[in-house]
């Protein structure tokens, strides 16, 4: 089984996969991608930079470009978590795996701030506001950009994380019997 996960910033897509690593999941992500890329470029890691050069390189290689280099990656057997997917052509990609799940995950705009801010991690947001702000900039329309609600709307399951992590392992688990 592949289950690929997509939805906005803080709304769980971390703790999803680090909770699919434990069962036995593979784990790989578009960001970590997007990472090894900055460090070769001498880029600093942080959101705004990624967002950037994952926009450049979908337009220099194909909007596909990262789910190929994770494709590149996946053997025949096994189970897979593929975490930050936020373009559509990703999702095709992957869909060319057999058994590929894409799960959305949500929580309400509030909630998820806060965890932003819990995490604390470089370029975050400092206001509600802000952290509106820089997820529009990721919900484009453009073929080469991130475009968060497409994808999330392209989910085959839901899950709404807005509860304890104990919940979201429970929904997690449901998705992984079905």
């Amino acid at each position: 089984m592949i289950i690929g996960l997509t939805g906005r910033n803080a709304s769980g897509k971390g703790e999803a996969a680090a909770y699919l690593e434990k069962k036995g999941f593979t784990y790989f992500s578009l960001s970590d991608e997007l990472r090894v890329a900055a460090k070769e470029k001498e880029i600093e890691p942080v959101r705004e930079n990624l967002i950037k050069l994952g926009n450049e390189l979908r337009v220099r290689f194909g909007a596909n470009y990262l789910a190929k280099r994770i494709n590149d990656k996946i053997k025949d057997e096994g189970n897979f978590a593929i975490d930050s997917i936020r373009n559509l052509e990703e999702i095709k990609e992957l869909r060319k795996n057999k058994d590929f799940v894409l799960l959305g995950i949500d929580a309400p705009v509030e909630l998820r701030f806060k965890r932003s801010r819990e995490r604390g991690r470089a370029g975050d947001a400092e206001t509600l506001e802000q952290f509106k702000e820089l997820e529009e900039k990721e919900n484009l329309k453009n073929k080469t950009s991130q475009q968060l609600d497409e994808c999330f709307n392209s989910a085959d399951k839901v899950i709404i994380n807005e509860d304890s992590l104990e919940d979201l392992h429970k929904k997690i688990d449901q998705v992984i019997k079905t």
